[in-house]
């Protein structure tokens, strides 16, 4: 039996971009520009005074676990880091079981995890709010400071073209989501095999015809780079996948963002990527440490999304 949500009312959650509506997602892009504006001051709002917030992490972290922190920390809130591998799920516990429990004692979750169904199961048996900080299907709030960096950089989202060369994966599925919806043309250039989810796809291409942009996936990277606006790559073997390293070795061989796939961009096109990155494989060190990357704009800004999404789901 799922929960019924702690302290009544309706529990807003972020498992996918697809929870929010265009206005949400608009209202939490200025959230984030405020956010920055006076935590750089460090003179944060309140906004989690008194809240406990559980970060639920399979997987580990560098920049998704400090940003939480921090803004939990920033907004007045107490963070609390469960490594999941300490916890009785290792030992086989039903995740509805420790969820729970978890809701009982905390007043958000942010969860990292393998499977897309662990964070499903931790919103519909916790009973509070329920924030995805990475799964297999997406990761929807490094599209939140992605997209705020774009709007930072550049001025405005609808319009801009924008190219994802690599892995069709978790990062690939929210950006296709998240883009379309803010009116950006999308073009994802996946290897064989390699394409963003089929459901995510559908859905992206609806957002499109809404907001009048376009989404194309296509097998070819410079089809992709010509006249973009932001070049956007991840890794090739995400955390889970080491097995499967020399086939994707072979099967990304030519996705890699280099300075003659930039040529193709247009000439003020911007470089992202969500990091960790390996240097020489989806992107050379000259293009990510070059005038055109915001990539390390980029990985600050997670920490004022992170921040937003944790005041969303408050309410």
């Amino acid at each position: 039996m799922s929960r019924s949500p702690k302290g009544g009312g309706k529990v807003r959650s972020i498992l996918s971009v697809s929870d929010l509506s265009a206005r949400d997602l608009a209202g939490i892009l200025d959230r984030t520009k405020t956010l920055k504006q006076v935590m750089k001051r460090r003179d944060g709002p309140s906004d989690l005074k008194g809240l406990t917030v559980g970060l639920f992490f399979e997987k580990p972290s560098t920049r998704t676990r400090t940003s939480f922190e921090v803004a939990t920390v920033r907004l007045g809130g107490y963070p609390l880091y469960m490594d999941a591998a300490e916890l009785q799920t290792s030992r086989g516990e039903p995740t509805k079981d420790t969820a729970r429990i978890l809701g009982d004692y905390l007043d958000m979750i942010v969860g990292r995890v393998y499977a897309h169904e662990t964070l499903e199961a931790l919103a519909e048996f916790s009973g509070v709010p329920v924030v995805n900080a990475l799964s297999d299907l997406e990761h929807p709030t490094q599209i939140i400071s992605d997209l705020f960096t774009i709007s930072e950089t550049k001025g405005k989202l609808k319009g801009l073209n924008l190219a994802y060369v690599g892995d069709g994966d978790n990062v690939c599925n929210s950006l296709l989501l998240g883009a379309s919806m803010v009116g950006m043309n999308v073009v994802a250039a996946c290897p064989s095999g390699y394409a963003p989810n089929e459901g995510v796809l559908r859905r992206a291409e609806e957002n499109a015809r809404r907001s009048g942009s376009t989404v194309r996936v296509v097998d070819d990277p410079k089809e992709a780079a010509v006249d973009s606006d932001v070049v956007y790559t991840d890794v090739w073997v995400s955390m889970g996948e080491e097995k499967e390293r020399s086939r994707r070795m072979l099967a990304f061989r030519g996705f890699q963002v280099n300075s003659e796939l930039m040529k193709l961009a247009s000439k003020d096109a911007i470089v992202m990527h969500c990091l960790p990155a390996h240097r020489g494989l989806e992107i050379t060190d000259d293009v990510i440490e070059g005038k055109k990357s915001v990539v390390w704009r980029q990985a600050e800004n997670k920490l004022y999304g992170a921040a937003a999404s944790l005041g969303f789901v408050k309410g």
